[in-house]
């Protein structure tokens, strides 16, 4: 029996969004000042109001409206995601903590894991996960903003339970924010396919949507290595990056199993909860770390923790993508055997 060779093209075919992650790492070491914060390309705007905005109207384009409205009522995968995401997750980063202590792990980085603890899912990165395994898409569209939204309340009383600090979130402009690049974006994406002037398949929606994850990542990595590869502690960096792995592989693993033993939710179910529940949003945390640690000495130890937590996310979803969709191709062949 002849080995099935596999070439380099089918090799990248497969795993180019992988390779783009790692292209994108490259390029932000090599020209952070392209992509910083207020740097040529504008991530502030381009980023925050742009590619956000291409992954959900992608996301409304392709979604259809039945869908949305039966991830509406899906009552239980919504209490689930956002009990784990502002309560369970908090408190387990926090009893870790109290064992770190011990090992004399500098208190900033671990105030920063706190933080990163207490943030609601992303408005980007879980919604495109979730869709490239084929999950439930619906579902994270719909707990991702509900997240973001429940975020400017909760985020600010759990730093202020969690720290003994607290916060003020511009709420105006959070909501705002949010409004124009998920919400608007979501609709009109559905208001065209409504009317047929296209229809999911006319554009590679999740191709897009992922190249627009690209961006986000760059740009990400540029305001990381410009900021916090000068001046920071080697020791204090490895121990930090060791920390989110452990954490955000832990963390997912314990949202797999929970929502298993569960026996309430879908296979599909199951993919939007393991990435909502594990993922954080650095759009809301880096600016709610800006109010709150403004012109502390120890800035950049408390949101380094954030700024690697982001891109590992990405990093470990991406990774876990071909083997999650093999699993749920095979659960769901399993589910129409018939009996």
């Amino acid at each position: 029996m002849r080995r099935k060779t596999i070439r380099p093209a089918d090799l990248f075919r497969k795993y180019w969004f992988l390779f783009g992650i790692l292209l994108s790492i490259l390029l932000a070491c090599l020209a952070p000042s392209l992509g910083v914060t207020g740097g040529p390309l504008q991530p502030e705007i381009t980023v925050k109001y742009g590619a956000i905005a291409v992954i959900f109207f992608m996301s409304g384009l392709s979604l259809n409206m039945s869908d949305m409205k039966k991830a509406a009522f899906q009552f239980k995968l919504h209490g689930f995601i956002q009990l784990f995401t502002f309560l369970i997750f908090p408190v387990c980063v926090h009893s870790m903590n109290i064992f770190l202590r011990i090992f004399g792990v500098n208190e900033w980085v671990l105030k920063g894991l706190i933080t990163v603890s207490v943030m609601p899912p992303p408005v980007s990165t879980a919604v495109i996960l979730t869709k490239a395994v084929g999950g439930n898409e619906a579902g994270a569209v719909f707990n991702s903003a509900l997240g973001s939204f429940l975020g400017i309340i909760v985020t600010p009383i759990s730093l202020l339970v969690f720290l003994g600090s607290s916060t003020v979130v511009p709420i105006r402009s959070t909501v705002s924010q949010l409004g124009a690049t998920v919400v608007l974006p979501l609709f009109a994406g559905q208001a065209v396919r409504a009317v047929g002037m296209l229809r999911g398949s006319d554009l590679p929606a999740s191709q897009l949507g992922q190249f627009a994850l690209l961006l986000i990542i760059y740009t990400t990595f540029c305001d990381a290595f410009t900021e916090h590869d000068a001046g920071m502690n080697p020791v204090d960096i490895l121990v930090t990056v060791l920390l989110v792995v452990i954490i955000q592989l832990s963390v997912m693993y314990l949202a797999w199993v929970l929502s298993g033993i569960s026996k309430v939710f879908s296979s599909s179910d199951r993919i939007a909860v393991t990435f909502c529940c594990s993922h954080k949003s650095l759009t809301l945390g880096i600016p709610i770390l800006r109010i709150l640690f403004a012109g502390y000495s120890h800035f950049s130890s408390i949101s380094l923790p954030l700024l690697v937590y982001h891109p590992t996310q990405i990093i470990l979803g991406s990774l876990l993508v071909s083997e999650m969709r093999e699993w749920l191709r095979t659960h769901q062949k399993r589910s129409y055997l018939p009996p």
